[in-house]
């Protein structure tokens, strides 16, 4: 599979029908009023656009009149008529452009807000590049469809229709002629559309995939660099774009030839017709003005099925796109509120228990990464979690967060199953320090900020000084206010740490989770910011997970965990005392002399 596909892609049907812009309903029924609109204005330029050459045929007719007075009515009628068509025009193309855009803006949103609530499981299965694709290159293909080829579509079928009418109102004889080409024309629609929608798809799906890779490699682009992969990242970007490309290219090719062969039979059979139509004018069946008449009307039908064969594509297009976004909001997360949520207890004290639980990743469903734990844990109480990578330990943020849900057993916060609470209300309770911070793109202080968004200036900067990220803040060019750049790339990772333990320390939450929280920090910092979780796990419930176990000495509790299971708990003096795998671990950080505190 090439770099940058997901999993489920190449499983995904290729070929979808124009019916599933269907999904673009609920988005257009808060805006009936302008779509009403937009249809009023668009049988009136269709309605003007089929009364223009009866106009055309009177002034043909009046040459042969010598009546200069009568000819210069025509001609102004013609002209009015035509300034009604360019007014109609206009007023057509503002409002279904202005509903696109406003369509696809309403899309947009409703597709983050769903995905940014969807459980890390559905992060498991896609990549965060297909996603942003999906809002973007697809809602932008979108919007050119319901912005410009939905009113250009249903203004050529009224002219198709209505053309055809009076085709035959001005020569039946004509008209019928015109009728035995329409078979030749469908045909070629029908057989090389249903390519076109495989091929459409296929694009998306490539198009989608780029960006995917593109995503992934520049969001590690220090590793990229520091491993000296840039042309294998870039060969790996080249050869999906490439891909992409060529899928375009064969939806480009299909629809060109099918655009050629469509044209050619309707102009060749209009010629025909019209070289029948030359010989009853010069036999004095029908007047010029007629002829010409007819020849207009065969025209604009023949624009119009030419234009419905190219725009037919572009509604394929649109309709694989509209799928793919539908996807995103119809996607079942395997975490869901409950229907009537139980309401945490206030003031929320803090008391977690794990109840015999066990839990599989949904990557790694052969593997426990929980197995049968059970654990009491008091409000108020400081409890560590230590043990070698891969044993479990942050799996029980994670499943305290309910990011996922055990296979077995059940979590509860103050005696209430996490399952039966909104997870908006119980998260409220929790403050989080992970172990990759996260920084965001805006100033230092707004990074603070996040974990309490009514924080005053003062409050943010209290927090600051307990991590003690204070003092690097002020040095700052702008201080508090200095743009921390995409990702925190302009601080240390130490920084970074201490500007999200500030960030917890301002939620002010009754549960503190600290996953290796002080890992990047220097002796000196560490020893500050140590002494500030020790002010705050005074009066709240705290976990902290780490590797390196002079942060843990002081814990009430320390849980230790391998292959999954506790293995033994106790605080430090104890475990170190029983021997086992804490005391191994100590042995490999502490001297002796330390270890046996």
């Amino acid at each position: 599979m090439a770099r940058g596909t997901t999993p489920d892609m190449d499983k995904r049907e290729k070929s979808k029908k124009v019916s599933a812009l269907s999904g673009l309903v609920p988005f257009l029924r808060p805006y009936k009023l302008m779509v009403v609109l937009s249809g009023i204005a668009l049988v009136f330029t269709a309605t003007i656009s089929l009364i223009l050459p009866m106009a055309v045929r009177r002034v043909v007719d009046g040459f042969s009149e010598d009546n200069t007075a009568l000819l210069d009515q025509y001609f102004g009628a013609a002209l009015a008529i035509a300034a009604a068509l360019a007014v109609g025009t206009g007023l057509r193309y503002y409002l279904v452009t202005r509903l696109g855009e406003r369509v696809v803006a309403d899309m947009r949103k409703a597709v983050f807000d769903r995905v940014i609530t969807l459980s890390p499981a559905f992060y498991e299965r896609i990549m965060t590049g297909e996603i942003l694709s999906r809002i973007t290159t697809d809602t932008t293909v979108i919007q050119s469809v319901i912005g410009s080829s939905v009113s250009v579509a249903l203004r050529n079928v009224l002219l198709l229709f209505g053309g055809m009418a009076l085709m035959l109102y001005t020569s039946a004889k004509l008209t019928g002629l015109v009728l035995l080409i329409v078979p030749a024309v469908i045909i070629p629609i029908i057989v090389l559309g249903r390519r076109l929608r495989k091929l459409s798809r296929e694009n998306q799906d490539w198009i989608a995939a780029s960006s995917g890779s593109a995503s992934e490699s520049l969001g590690a682009v220090q590793t990229v660099q520091a491993f000296t992969q840039e042309k294998a990242t870039a060969g790996g970007f080249d050869d999906v774009t490439e891909k992409a490309f060529t899928a375009a290219s064969r939806r480009i090719g299909t629809r060109a030839v099918m655009t050629m062969i469509v044209i050619f039979l309707i102009f060749s059979g209009v010629v025909g017709v019209l070289w029948i139509g030359a010989r009853d004018v010069q036999s004095e069946v029908m007047t010029p003005g007629q002829l010409v008449q007819f020849l207009i009307y065969a025209i604009l039908v023949a624009g119009a099925v030419g234009a419905l064969s190219e725009i037919w594509g572009e509604l394929q297009r649109a309709a694989g796109a509209t799928e793919r976004l539908i996807e995103l909001l119809e996607t079942e997360d395997t975490v869901k509120d409950p229907a009537r949520p139980v309401p945490l207890p206030s003031p929320a004290k803090g008391a977690i228990i794990f109840e015999d639980v066990s839990f599989y990743y949904p990557a790694r469903p052969e593997h426990a990464a929980l197995n049968g734990i059970s654990v009491d844990i008091k409000a108020g109480e400081t409890v560590a979690l230590v043990g070698p990578s891969g044993a479990g330990k942050s799996t029980i943020i994670q499943l305290l967060l309910r990011f996922y849900d055990p296979k077995t057993g059940r979590i509860t916060i103050d005696g209430v199953n996490l399952r039966d609470m909104a997870r908006g209300d119980f998260r409220q309770a929790i403050a989080l320090v992970p172990q990759d911070p996260v920084i965001f793109a805006t100033s230092a202080r707004e990074n603070i900020r996040f974990g309490r968004p009514g924080a005053t200036d003062a409050e943010v900067e209290e927090a600051a000084k307990a991590a003690a990220a204070h003092d690097f803040l002020t040095a700052l060019p702008e201080g508090y206010e200095t743009y921390v750049g995409e990702r925190g790339v302009m601080l240390s990772g130490g920084q970074k740490q201490r500007i999200a333990i500030a960030r917890a320390i301002l939620r002010d939450a009754p549960i503190l989770l600290l996953d290796e929280a002080t890992s990047a920090l220097d002796a000196e910092s560490e020893r500050a910011v140590q002494q500030a979780v020790e002010r705050m796990a005074a009066d709240r419930t705290t976990l902290i997970v780490a590797h390196r176990l002079a942060t843990v000495k002081k814990a009430d509790r320390i849980l230790v965990f391998e292959n999954g299971q506790i293995v033994a708990e106790g605080s430090h003096k104890d475990l170190v005392t029983q021997g086992g795998l804490y005391a191994r671990l100590a042995k490999l950080q502490f001297t002796d002399g330390i270890a046996a505190e």
